[in-house]
């Protein structure tokens, strides 16, 4: 598989808070990489370089072989690359099918009964099909995880970024988005995954990526990077030596 994203020596800080130390890796095309680490570890921040929200201090980030290091969100998201957000944002005054409508206009850069299709399409994939003519402000939760999918597929993305779409979801409801997540990627979707619910993203990523203090500090199988002392100690707050 050909590497659809590369990251080289990503910089980024704040002051005295760094959230990209020299950060290094490649995501192949068609591959599933999960992103892990405590709260405050940069993943987030990791994700706004990526998309174009934040601008690095330094390092690179190529995309189908092209540097975009310095190219804007909008051109970012023209060329394939799609985001969903932790904190769900849709637009609430805005039916479903509108909410999608966006994202097939906007960044599929579609129009007319092309857009229409396409967001008729995702919100089918997306098992919101007979939530169309609802207006998003009046979603359940998982629902609106739903819409922030439907909205970044709607893009048409070649790399799709999901952040923490899990979170505060049942069981039933986690298991429900896996599935929904699994197919996504089954046809081909490239996709980097920020999650704290770990059965979940151990359940659809073939490579992990664990970040502390901006810094990569192990990367490889998930069941390996799973049962490293490192990463216990630094992310789970096991004492190796316990």
């Amino acid at each position: 598989m050909s590497a659809l994203l590369s990251v080289t020596g990503l910089k980024k800080s704040f002051g005295a808070i760094v959230v990209a130390d020299a950060t290094s890796f490649d995501v192949a095309r068609g591959e599933a990489v999960g992103i892990l680490g405590p709260n405050g570890a940069g993943k987030t921040s990791l994700f706004n370089l990526i998309t174009g929200t934040l601008r690095a201090d330094a390092g690179r980030i190529g995309f189908e072989g092209r540097d975009i290091t310095t190219q804007t969100a909008a051109a970012r998201c023209k060329m394939g690359i799609a985001r969903s957000f932790q904190i769900p944002q849709p637009f609430g005054g805005m039916t479903v099918f509108e909410n999608a409508l966006v994202g097939a206009t906007q960044g599929a850069g579609l129009n007319g009964r092309e857009a229409e299709d396409l967001a008729l399409s995702v919100l089918e994939e997306t098992e919101l099909l007979s939530k169309a003519n609802v207006r998003a402000g009046t979603l359940t939760l998982l629902e609106r995880k739903r819409l922030e999918l439907t909205r970044a597929l709607s893009a048409k993305p070649k790399l799709l970024l999901l952040d923490e779409i899990a979170g505060g979801l049942t069981e039933a409801e986690c298991q429900s988005l896996i599935g929904t997540i699994r197919t996504i990627h089954e046809r081909g979707t490239t996709i980097i995954w920020i999650e704290h619910v770990i059965h979940a993203l151990l359940a659809v990523v073939e490579r992990i990526i664990v970040i502390d203090f901006g810094k990569k500090i192990a990367e490889g199988n998930p069941k390996t990077i799973m049962e490293s002392p490192e990463v216990k100690e630094i992310y789970l707050g096991v004492d190796p030596d316990a």
